[in-house]
């Protein structure tokens, strides 16, 4: 599928998420309060060509420089330059005019909306297989998010490569995505509906892992993961036996990682202040870190954390140094639990 065919199906046959055939590109997650006081002052237009399959509103962003890859009609990018505030920028980049239009169209109005004097928001024009054609300086991005548009990138190494070159070390992507149990068949991949549906696009599970190790993301964290049901008797019978979930994952840029859990005695201490998770932080869907209590972690968790934004709501203990072998997991870093269920249009 190339990009002129996204471009029609985004920008000319789909005018809101009522169009929409199936339910891969819709969001299930219940947002927290503070984040749903912010949807409540998105323009109505914007909401409704939302079409993102996740939250990707990741904590701690105040004065940070944040990069939104597939904008769209820019529901991610308001949401994000509220939590930015008036110290921090966003950059949206996306590829459909139409759908660019309808964000720069409600600028001002967002800026007013959100008592901003000066506008925090860039709205770009690119492909975010060629992020290094932006004008983005490299390692200049705090953090980069993306919404349900990796799987429609026609090469998603090219994208990865591309946000790890632009985040500052300690930097981070998070976003959400569609994967599939296996690799999708070219003809399905040629077919605009299923494509522009967020299906056929979507990378293999074990792929995306390999690419997001290859360039440079040592360690993926998983943060969210829901079984999808296609709900569309005409798709599901051209997709067979293909299963597809909707993830949410964070990718830090970090030399400091082995891409293994070791234990070397490390512990961290969560003093708590993270909006929306004051009593406890969720790193990933494997750690979640109650304030106060002091929690054994892995060579690689110590040094992302350390390495991080999160660094200042934490208390760390390198303990002796000692390699202790492979990393077994505490019992005190309780999972955060995942989430279940399909339909959310």
């Amino acid at each position: 599928m190339d990009h002129l065919s996204v471009q029609e199906y985004y920008g000319e046959t789909l005018q809101s998420s009522q169009d929409l055939k199936t339910n891969a590109c819709c969001d299930a997650e219940a947002p927290p309060a503070h984040i749903r006081a912010i949807l409540g002052d998105i323009h109505p237009e914007i909401s409704s060509r939302y079409y993102g399959c996740g939250l990707v509103a990741p904590s701690v962003l105040e004065g940070a420089r944040v990069l939104d890859l597939g904008c769209g009609t820019g529901r991610d990018v308001y949401l994000l330059s509220r939590l930015v505030g008036p110290s921090g920028h966003v950059i949206g980049v996306d590829m459909t005019e139409a759908q660019l239009a309808v964000a720069r169209g409600a600028l001002d109005w967002q800026m007013a909306r959100f008592g901003f004097e000066t506008p925090n928001v860039s709205l770009l024009t690119g492909y975010i297989e060629q992020l290094a054609a932006l004008p983005i300086e490299p390692e200049s991005i705090d953090v980069i998010v993306s919404n349900c548009v990796v799987n429609l990138a026609t090469d998603k190494r090219a994208v990865l490569q591309g946000a790890f070159d632009l985040l500052k070390p300690g930097g981070e992507m998070f976003f959400s995505d569609v994967y599939a149990d296996r690799r999708i068949p070219d003809e399905l991949r040629a077919d605009p509906v299923l494509y522009g549906e967020c299906l056929s696009g979507a990378l293999y599970s074990g792929d995306f892992l390999r690419l997001a190790r290859e360039v440079g993301f040592a360690e993926p964290r998983r943060v969210t993961s829901r079984t999808l049901s296609v709900d569309d008797p005409e798709a599901e019978a051209k997709l067979g036996d293909i299963r597809f979930v909707s993830e949410t994952w964070r990718l830090f840029k970090c030399d400091d990682l082995e891409g293994s859990a070791e234990d070397y005695g490390q512990h961290v201490t969560y003093r708590g202040g993270v909006e929306g998770e004051e009593e406890q932080f969720v790193l990933d869907d494997g750690h979640g870190f109650t304030k106060g209590a002091s929690v054994r972690v892995s060579g690689d968790t110590f040094a992302l954390i350390k390495a991080s934004r999160f660094a200042p709501y934490f208390d760390f203990d390198a303990g002796d140094g000692l390699h202790r072998g492979a990393f077994a997991n505490s019992a005190c870093c309780a999972p955060k639990p995942k989430a279940t269920g399909s339909s959310c249009c």
